[in-house]
């Protein structure tokens, strides 16, 4: 056998093992919750009228933006974007989807995590804050040179 068809039964063995590995996250208690909540937050006819009205503030909000906090209307639109927000936020079936889409997203990097470490001890894994205090992009000093 040669090198290259002995790399092509490898990665064959590999994808096989990756869908398996999906077809199981699929039927994990991370991936239920997740899609009820979902449902829950797509059938709720209140929260998806809020959602249609926060993405009209959100668009009066951007014309905004182009000039800053020198446009008169910049702080109204933004208070009005967090308060559209927070009525959002307010619902019960909100508040448990994001938990819902945290513990997905947690398991799913810890997994990422796994599988790179089996790898290689040095191999480097984006961190899962969405909102990241440094490093590349991130504000801060970088030090992935």
């Amino acid at each position: 056998m040669s090198v290259a068809e002995y790399n092509t039964v490898d990665m064959a063995e590999v994808l096989t093992y990756a869908y398996e590995l999906g077809d199981m996250i699929n039927q994990s208690a991370e991936v239920a919750d997740y899609l009820y909540w979902k449902e829950r937050v797509a059938a709720h006819s209140e929260i998806q009228r809020l959602v249609a009205k926060l993405q009209l503030k959100k668009e009066l909000f951007e014309e905004t933006q182009r000039f800053g906090h020198f446009h008169p209307n910049y702080h109204a639109a933004k208070d009005e974007v967090k308060s559209v927000e927070a009525e959002i936020d307010a619902y019960d079936e909100v508040k448990r989807f994001k938990q819902a889409e945290k513990a997905l997203d947690d398991m799913l990097h810890s997994m990422s995590e796994t599988i790179a470490y089996a790898v290689s001890d040095t191999i480097k894994v984006p961190g899962n804050d969405p909102l990241p205090k440094s490093g590349c992009g991130g504000g801060g000093k970088c030090s992935c040179g």
